[in-house]
């Protein structure tokens, strides 16, 4: 692979607070390696600005390794940006070529409210997971090994794919309503799969299901479009057995 590099000019959404108006800010950005991530090439414009006396874009980052979810930004008009499958701090800058304009914006959704430029308040979602996204198995004395429950291969794929979800929020800004119905139906699904996850299922999808609507989060488009954008390419059919589960749920409550 060939390596190069660049210059570039950054568009990037700049914001105090969410009270305050925000706007777009040009900056340019010299002899960026290809091989360099890009949350790397947002240091060097940090540190860029550091040295110019103004203040440095405000990202989310963690882990950096694509897990942890934190680094959410709308890249060019798509969630993390053109690579399928794949988190903005797993994005390289070979994916843009030299004179390229990139555009960077925040997550949009009334329920993640900007907190500074580029991050989002997204607790909205760890309140959705109180709501329920939890088991009631206890965690000491003599407490079941997990291995030693006998689970249908089929049924432990299908939790372990939904359990991928790292809730970054990229399904809710790809969405057109806002819709966190595909985070929310990874939740479910994967506890409602298991064993483990019985003793609420029912409850569960009602609570959480009520907290989401509660947050401000809109309703499913039905386009996909969630899927799509979901870097750990979380499948809709989770969305179908949400629905299905709350479905059961509330039948049964109103027996």
């Amino acid at each position: 692979m060939q390596h190069y590099k660049m210059n570039l000019t950054i568009q990037v959404w700049r914001q105090k607070n969410a009270l305050e108006k925000g706007q777009f800010e040009s900056y340019q950005v010299k002899d960026i390696s290809s091989e360099m991530s890009f949350l790397e090439m947002f240091d060097v414009l940090n540190e860029q600005l550091l040295q110019e006396g103004k203040d440095p874009v405000a990202f989310d980052h963690d882990c950096r390794e694509g897990i942890c979810g934190m680094c959410s930004m709308y890249i060019n008009g798509k969630p993390h940006g053109p690579w399928q499958a794949n988190t903005t701090c797993q994005l390289h800058m070979r994916a843009f070529k030299d004179g390229d304009t990139i555009v960077v914006e925040p997550w949009r959704a009334q329920a993640f409210p900007v907190i500074k430029d580029l991050v989002v308040d997204r607790s909205a979602f760890d309140r959705i997971i109180q709501a329920g996204g939890y088991v009631s198995v206890g965690t000491s004395g003599n407490t079941i090994d997990a291995n030693v429950i006998p689970i249908e291969k089929q049924k432990a794929d299908m939790a372990f794919a939904a359990a991928m979800c790292i809730g970054c929020g990229a399904c809710v800004a790809a969405c057109k309503n806002s819709s966190a119905m595909l985070f929310l139906s990874a939740k479910v699904s994967h506890l409602s799969l298991l064993p483990q996850g019985q003793p609420e299922r029912k409850i569960r999808v009602l609570n959480m299901l009520n907290k989401m609507d509660e947050e401000g989060f809109g309703a499913c488009t039905n386009t996909n479009a969630c899927e799509a954008t979901c870097p750990k390419e979380i499948s809709v059919t989770n969305i179908a057995r949400l629905n299905l589960e709350y479905l059961n749920a509330s039948l049964s409550k109103q027996d």
